[in-house]
C-alpha cells in the first residue's frame, strides 16, 4: 500500500508550514489553529437552498445546530435527515470547521442535514459530548414538524470523534427504542480509546494524526483513564451491538485510528447488521473534507451521499 501522492502533498505543505501539532499547544490555541487552517484544504461551497441556526434544548443550556436544506425544496417539504457530529477529538472543531462539509452532503444526498455543536473538552469532560449529541438528536426529531423533516428517516453521523458520537448515539438510540435510525455514517472513528491497536503503531508519527495527538485527545476528553473501558466511550466494548442501524464505515489506509473502524465493522456483522465498510488505502486521517487538495475526498463524500440516498429513500 502506497501513500497517494495528494495525500504526501498535503503532509509536504504542514511541513513546509511550520504548524505546530496540536499536542504543542493549549485546547485553545489548538481550536484556533484548525479553524485557520481549514480553509486551505476545503473545496468551494457548493450552492443549496437555505440555512439556518437553531437552539436545541441540552442538558447544560443551548446546543447550537445548523441546519441545512438543498435548492429547488419548498421550505414546508418534509425532508429526511443526517444528524452530523463533527469531528476534533472532543476537544477542536466547531460549526464552520465542517460548514463546508455539511454543504457538500446536502447538495449531493438531498436531504437536510444538521450539524451539532455539543460541548468539548476539557472544560467539559465526558459525557458532556455525548450528552449533548443524544439531546440534540433527540431534539431534532421531536422537533421534525418545526425543522420540516421527516422524522421516520433519519440518520446520524461523523468524522473520527464524532463518528463516536454517532456510532453511541446509535446503541443508545437501539436501547431506548427511538428514534429508530436508517443508518449510521462513520468516517475514521474512535471505537476503543482503551487499547492502541496495530496501526497506532504503524502510523504512530509523519501522517497528521498521531499517537501523542491521540493520547492528547484522550486526556482532555477523560477525566479518568478507567473511563476509556466504558462502552459509551469505547463502542467496540459494547456487550452488544445487535439490532443497531445499518452502517457505512469509512477508514483511511495511513491513519492511527484504521484498524479499530475495520474491527467495529467486523463486529457489527458479527452481530447481524448490516454494514458498508470501505477503506481509501492510500488516504490520511480527516481526509474527507480535504477536497481542495485531494480528489479523494470528494469521491467519498459522492459515496457517502449515496449510501445516505439508498438508505433515506
Amino acid at each position: 500500500m502506497a501513500l497517494d501522492p495528494q495525500a504526501q502533498f498535503v503532509l509536504d505543505l504542514i511541513v513546509k508550514s511550520g504548524r505546530p501539532a496540536y499536542d504543542t499547544l493549549s485546547p485553545k490555541e489548538a481550536r484556533q489553529l484548525f479553524r485557520d487552517t481549514r480553509p486551505a484544504s476545503t473545496p468551494q461551497p457548493p450552492e443549496i437552498g437555505a440555512v439556518r441556526n437553531l437552539p436545541a434544548e441540552g442538558p447544560a443550556g443551548v446546543i447550537p445546530l445548523r441546519l441545512y436544506r438543498p435548492k429547488g425544496v419548498a421550505d414546508t417539504t418534509a425532508l429526511p435527515v443526517f444528524v452530523y457530529f463533527h469531528g476534533g477529538g472532543w476537544v477542536i472543531g466547531d460549526l464552520d470547521t465542517h460548514d463546508v462539509l455539511c454543504r457538500q452532503l446536502t447538495a449531493e444526498a438531498g436531504v437536510s442535514v444538521v450539524s451539532v455543536d455539543y460541548r468539548l473538552a476539557p472544560e467539559h469532560k465526558y459525557p458532556a459530548s455525548l450528552d449533548d449529541a443524544w439531546a440534540a438528536t433527540s431534539w431534532i426529531v421531536g422537533h421534525a414538524g418545526q425543522l420540516a423533516i421527516d422524522p421516520t428517516r433519519v440518520a446520524v453521523g461523523g468524522d473520527s470523534a464524532g463518528g463516536n458520537l454517532a456510532a453511541v448515539v446509535a446503541l443508545m438510540a437501539r436501547d431506548a427504542g427511538a428514534p429508530a435510525l436508517a443508518l449510521q455514517v462513520l468516517q475514521y472513528p474512535v471505537t476503543d480509546l482503551s487499547a492502541e491497536s496495530r496501526s497506532y503503531q504503524q502510523f504512530a508519527e509523519g501522517y497528521m494524526l498521531t499517537r501523542t495527538g491521540m493520547r492528547w485527545f484522550k486526556a482532555h476528553y477523560l477525566d479518568k483513564p478507567e473511563d476509556a473501558r466504558d462502552w459509551r466511550v469505547s463502542p467496540l466494548l459494547a456487550p452488544s451491538l445487535a439490532g443497531v442501524a445499518p452502517a457505512l464505515i469509512v477508514t483511511a489506509g495511513f491513519d492511527p485510528l484504521r484498524d479499530e473502524g475495520a474491527a467495529y465493522a467486523e463486529r457489527l456483522r458479527d452481530a447481524g447488521v448490516t454494514v458498508d465498510y470501505v477503506c481509501y488505502g492510500g488516504m490520511l486521517h480527516g481526509f474527507t473534507p480535504m477536497g481542495k487538495l485531494i480528489e479523494t475526498g470528494n469521491r467519498a463524500v459522492t459515496l457517502i451521499a449515496g449510501a445516505m440516498r439508498q438508505a433515506l429513500r
